[in-house]
């Protein structure tokens, strides 16, 4: 169990949550004790599978508009439930306004897109500073491979090439992981992870998404109506293109420290029968915490013009493109690591 940022994480299998009061009380049959906690001190749980929660306690934060989200195993998205949709609909009205103006879409789907690749390119460099100086050329070389992406979104005039410029960037991206962390294997496996670090990348991603997820239906957007990522049902398009901006900084560098440093052993994965990669019940923990005191540090935001600790950037980016959407700033700007 780990609280941070009024977000309860509860992962280990066995555990139940009930409702006590104006409580949540926390019951694993091999930690004996009364654990509780305030409500008031949670916006949102998220639990993984093997976690179970009683209809009291599913009922009273619906009530109280209090997000529950639930992952697999291995961090993948399984759903969410929520109470009252918040904010103004004339705010998602505008959301919608702009999916269908073939004008706008484009401009906001290059911001997003801007925004990753800037981020992406930030990270490189931070990590070629302190590179030896065969394996700081190829970084800095990949950084500019990604400088020039950016100047090929600023002239895109269909969403179609904007696509295909944020594909091949990030498949280089993904190709030179070896130089950022000499033992992380090319390229990038998903549904299921083929290796340790694809593994924890998954997970950290489907952090961002319930962070970004929760952060939208505060503001009192629709996560469901996008710009960059086609709208499909059951797929969260606009948490999707708010999460590209933020990927390589808060879970990219994340991960990478995490291996750079040797903290993910052995013992913190297992392997399936059909070659799928996924956490222990202690690599889960571990991460956990490790993800836990990465949103706790501060970066810089130059449209804030202070720092902003990394848990609440997706929801002061969630108010920025609100306040984009009804007219209050002529264009969204993406956050970009300084």
């Amino acid at each position: 169990m780990t609280e941070l940022l009024r977000t309860l994480f509860v992962a280990t299998p066995g555990t139940s949550l009930h409702l006590d009061g104006d409580t949540v009380r926390i019951y694993h049959p091999e930690r004996p004790g009364r654990n509780v906690l305030p409500l008031v001190r949670i916006d949102q749980l998220v639990v993984w599978r093997g976690v179970d929660i009683s209809n009291d306690l599913l009922l009273r934060c619906t009530a109280d508009n209090r997000g529950v989200t639930w992952l697999s195993r291995n961090g993948r998205f399984l759903g969410r439930t929520g109470g009252n949709q918040i904010g103004n609909p004339r705010l998602r009205l505008e959301q919608a306004r702009a999916h269908d103006d073939a004008g706008r879409r484009l401009a906001i789907a290059r911001a997003f897109v801007a925004g990753k690749l800037q981020n992406y390119r930030q990270l490189l460099l931070r990590i070629a500073r302190d590179a030896e100086p065969e394996r700081q050329a190829e970084i800095r070389s990949l950084a500019t491979l990604h400088a020039e992406s950016l100047s090929a979104v600023a002239g895109c005039t269909s969403l179609t090439d904007l696509l295909g410029i944020e594909g091949a960037a990030a498949r280089a991206y993904f190709q030179g992981m070896p130089l950022l962390a000499p033992e992380i294997p090319p390229g990038r496996t998903r549904r299921p992870p083929e290796d340790a670090f694809n593994c924890v990348l998954s997970f950290g991603y489907g952090m961002l998404r319930v962070a970004v997820v929760g952060a939208l239906e505060q503001v009192g957007l629709d996560p469901y109506i996008g710009y960059l990522h086609g709208v499909r049902s059951g797929k969260p398009a606009l948490a999707l293109d708010l999460m590209e901006e933020l990927r390589p900084l808060l879970v990219d560098r994340f991960v990478l420290t995490l291996f750079n440093r040797k903290e993910v052993l052995d013992k913190h994965t297992t392997r399936d029968p059909a070659g799928g990669v996924a956490l222990t019940d202690e690599g889960r923990t571990l991460v956990l915490e490790r993800w836990s005191q990465a949103r706790e540090r501060t970066w810089r935001h130059a449209e804030l013009k202070r720092s902003v600790p990394a848990g609440l950037l997706p929801n002061v980016q969630a108010r920025l493109f609100a306040r984009h959407l009804r007219g209050d700033q002529p264009a969204y700007t993406p956050w970009i690591a300084h």
